[in-house]
């Protein structure tokens, strides 16, 4: 589904992203993780069109080189991502949030309601309906971060980009999102590509894990090979380890 070939990204002198390669396949749940600082977010930024990589970078999904294309033009194939930041529309309902994934999701024209249908179908699977009528400035961020999960399902995603969305979070609320998004792939066909920090989350969840150090490759492997991979291990704890 997402091929990517000697994704680089530079500013200035700073090679954040540093030649790149992986491929991720339908039904697949991929976790990306890596020091901070190790150029995760900058992977997805550019990937997603909210950065060009450098001259060179291939990023292609669905057999389509999609590196020059603007982000919503990305979105609309089926490429569809959250942010480490929530960004909701604090002052507009649970439902009018859903609703924009819906209208400007993966396709050309909407009705309004098929994008109602859709919004209700988003809610329900998350488990937000009750709180459809709230405004979403009054969410919890537990909540909020649910509510972006909602939106991109909305949009009739085929790859989800998730950037650190179990930050934040209790071990409940953490163990209730990690199995949403078991439930993304299992249910919906849907495959994750995934930023996390926190590993007993992506551990459990993943299918293979990307780790970065200093914008390049380190390893990629099960979560079980990537746990007992010693310079991962040095990376994240240093050499002393």
């Amino acid at each position: 589904m997402l091929a990517v070939t000697d994704l680089r990204k530079e500013f200035g002198g700073l090679v954040a992203v540093d030649d790149v390669n992986f491929e991720i396949g339908d039904e697949e749940i991929v976790g990306l993780i890596g020091p901070n600082g190790a150029g995760k977010t900058t992977l997805f930024n550019s990937i997603t069109g909210v950065l060009e990589p450098e001259d060179g970078t291939r990023v292609e999904f669905d057999g389509t080189d999609i590196v020059a294309l603007e982000t919503h033009a990305i979105a609309r194939k089926g490429l569809v991502r959250t942010f480490q930041i929530v960004r909701v529309f604090d002052e507009m309902t649970v439902f009018e949030n859903v609703m924009t994934g819906a209208l400007f999701g993966n396709e050309e024209s909407v009705s309004e309601r098929e994008a109602e249908e859709r919004s209700r179908d988003a809610l329900e699977f998350i488990g937000l309906m009750d709180k459809k009528d709230m405004t979403t400035g009054n969410l919890p961020i537990a909540q909020k971060k649910q509510l972006e999960l909602a939106r991109a399902l909305a949009s009739k995603p085929r790859l989800l980009l998730l950037d650190e969305i179990a930050s934040g979070l209790t071990p409940g609320e953490i163990a209730e999102l990690t199995d949403t998004i078991r439930r993304l792939r299992d249910e919906r066909g849907i495959s994750v590509f995934w930023i996390e920090h926190i590993m007993d989350a992506i551990m459990g969840v993943a299918d293979r894990i990307i780790v970065l150090n200093s914008g390049r490759k380190l390893a990629e492997g099960t979560p079980d090979e990537i746990r007992d991979n010693k310079e991962v291990i040095e990376a994240y704890l240093g050499d002393e380890a």
